[in-house]
């Protein structure tokens, strides 16, 4: 199967042309022509089965043959917001693998103990739309630019709110407190965790605090932890 990220289509029109870039990748890459089949996601649970009409390597015509809307949509909501790591690498390998598991927000907190103060959200979101394509995913995941922990802890969310640290204290885990097919924001924090008071600060704004187990997990590693007990919960 050839896929198409194309977050632009719109499916009232029986006709698409790709990108200068998709285009060259279709023709000069993939050798695709005139009467090939190929698919194409919206990102915003469109799929779509189109056919080439004109092999252009600028400007190739699709003409569409079907429409499939709310394609595989999820049934439930998880967000989840984590502390860019000192290392990038990490959190790309996070975005990719927890969009091919499921996810639909992740913002970027930057926190007392983060070791990494930015990011280029361009970059990271190209990895998302990469693992999109690769897993046959039609929703595409919302990336939120680096925002500070105290602006994104008194943020509004509709939903059940959690942070996950390692500190002392009374926690539940998600298999104890956990509602099917709601929406879920998950915090996880730096290489050094969150601070006290930061703990102290989300608990104010209705996060409970949340184990992930009894192993230390790294920064990536605990939020794609979560994001697997979200959806096989939900399963």
């Amino acid at each position: 199967m050839q896929l198409f990220y194309t977050p632009d289509i719109d499916p009232k029109l029986s006709q698409y042309f790709l990108s200068e870039e998709e285009s060259k990748h279709a023709v000069r890459v993939l050798r695709l022509n005139v009467g090939d089949e190929v698919t194409l996601i919206d990102g915003k649970g469109g799929l779509y089965k189109a056919e080439i009409n004109d092999a252009h390597p600028k400007r190739t015509i699709l003409q569409i043959n079907s429409v499939t809307t709310e394609y595989q949509k999820r049934n439930h909501f998880l967000h989840i917001a984590i502390a860019p790591t000192k290392n990038l690498d990490r959190i790309e390998w996070f975005l990719e693998k927890a969009t091919e598991i499921g996810i639909d927000e992740i913002s970027l907190v930057i926190c007392q103990r983060s070791e990494r103060k930015e990011a280029k959200v361009e970059r990271l979101d190209k990895i998302i739309t990469s693992a999109i394509k690769q897993s046959i995913k039609a929703y595409h995941p919302k990336l939120n630019a680096p925002v500070a922990f105290n602006q994104f802890v008194q943020q509004g969310f509709e939903g059940d709110k959690y942070i996950a640290h390692c500190a002392h204290g009374e926690k539940s885990d998600l298999a104890q407190s956990f509602k099917k097919h709601g929406r879920y924001m998950i915090m996880i924090g730096p290489e050094g965790d969150f601070t006290p008071a930061e703990v102290e600060m989300a608990t104010k704004n209705g996060y409970r605090a949340l184990t992930l187990g009894e192993s230390r997990l790294r920064t990536e590693t605990a939020a794609l932890e979560a994001c697997f007990e979200v959806n096989f919960l939900n399963r």
